[in-house]
């Protein structure tokens, strides 16, 4: 799992964020910028799963972290792919209602300086 790739951009200006390709065989597109603004410590829950679903292995113990072992152990291969559509959703219901919020107003005693 990983960003689409603008072509003739390096690093992370590189990372098309409106296209992830899952696998070889699987590439979803049209995802709106929009749901990169739900932030949760300082990292999009879109970015965060896609940095943790990569499969990596621990130098020293040989372990494998592999993100998609827990869907097959579970009978549901297309965890990591429901997962992603789902906080595609989510992200984006979040941020609709984070700006129909009212404006927050603090009262000037309730004001730290």
């Amino acid at each position: 799992m990983k960003w689409g790739k603008i072509p003739g951009k390096t690093g992370n200006a590189a990372k098309d964020k409106t296209t992830l390709i899952y696998n070889s065989d699987i590439t979803i597109t049209g995802i709106p910028l929009e749901a990169q603004e739900y932030v949760v410590n300082k990292k999009s829950a879109l970015d965060w799963i896609v940095e943790r679903a990569c499969v990596s292995e621990d130098k020293k113990s040989g372990i494998v972290n592999d993100f998609n072992l827990w869907g097959k152990e579970h009978h549901n291969e297309r965890y990591p792919l429901a997962l992603f559509l789902k906080i595609i959703i989510v992200s984006l219901r979040t941020v609709e209602t984070v700006r129909s919020l009212p404006k927050l107003e603090i009262h000037p005693l309730d004001q730290g300086e």
